[in-house]
């Protein structure tokens, strides 16, 4: 908690520090699946050519908009990803590793929305592959920073009969992701923080921004978070997740990108919805700085 609150000092404050332009490139790997790359949504391809995809599939996804939020406040970062659809952390240490064992100085680690994609809700594998994974880096960069990726409720987990959340309302599966990487980060000591994406999800439909149910219609001026299977995000919710990204590992507000932000333009996200996904990004990380 400590390092999250020296991480968020200057954006309790109000306060925004931008790297000179021209500084020295920093690096950083997103590892994941279709939540990283973008799955069903636009997201997908927007920017692949800011970012190095190491699979060569051709994904811009959420790093590519991290890219662009952090060339909006003038820090530089080289940007690589490497994800694969349906994986977990398992899949990228057992199949991937020769393309991810090199220094790095920032490392984001997304598993399976499910946990365990056999065993839904068994952060088993999960938990020991972060904690492998974690060492991997550290071994190539004693100051690599790792993060844990907390991702969001699925809508057909929840509101679906079969779905491993089924009846146990929206917020249940992304707290239980959540919990999963704060035992993860426990178990590691080399892993710098968990970045509460499920958490900003689920405020947002808290406090009205978002439609929490997408199986009884879309109420009228709220955002849907999810694209059209109810499982991936929808361009909103990658503006959103990687938001809360940028903010956690750069310590910046996220407010500061405006509600003109060119990037939400281009997703087709309105300067109204743009402002209040901002918003919400930085309440988030506010409350996850002091822990509540």
């Amino acid at each position: 908690m400590e390092k999250v609150l020296r991480a968020w000092g200057a954006i309790l404050a109000f306060a925004v520090l931008c790297a000179p332009v021209g500084a020295l490139a920093e690096s950083i790997l997103f590892v994941g699946n279709s939540f990283i790359y973008g799955a069903r949504s636009p997201v997908k391809r927007y920017g692949a050519d800011t970012v190095t995809d190491l699979n060569g599939a051709g994904f811009g996804g959420v790093p590519a908009l991290f890219k662009a939020f952090t060339h909006q406040v003038g820090l530089n970062y080289e940007v690589s990803l490497e994800a694969a659809g349906g994986t977990g952390l398992d899949f990228h240490y057992t199949e991937q590793l020769p393309l991810l064992d090199r220094k790095w100085d920032q490392v984001v680690l997304s598993g399976n929305s499910l946990l365990d994609a056999d065993r839904p809700g068994d952060a088993t594998q999960f938990i020991k592959h972060a904690v492998l994974l974690a060492e991997v880096f550290r071994r190539r960069n004693p100051a690599v920073r790792v993060w844990l990726n907390a991702t969001w409720s699925r809508a057909d987990q929840t509101y679906l009969k079969g779905g491993h959340w089924y009846g146990k309302g929206i917020s249940a599966m992304a707290n239980e992701v959540r919990a999963a990487c704060d035992r993860a980060a426990a178990r590691s000591g080399l892993i710098e923080g968990v970045i509460p994406v499920g958490q900003a999800w689920t405020r947002a439909m808290e406090i009205g921004v978002a439609d929490p149910n997408p199986y009884d219609g879309l109420t009228f001026g709220k955002i849907d978070l999810w694209a059209y299977d109810q499982y991936h995000a929808s361009a909103a919710g990658y503006y959103l997740e990687a938001l809360v990204i940028f903010g956690m590992v750069t310590g910046q507000d996220p407010r500061v990108l405006g509600e003109a932000s060119a990037t939400a333009e281009d997703l087709g996200i309105s300067p109204a919805q743009a402002k209040a996904l901002q918003q919400i990004a930085y309440a988030e990380l506010a409350a996850h700085a002091r822990g509540s």
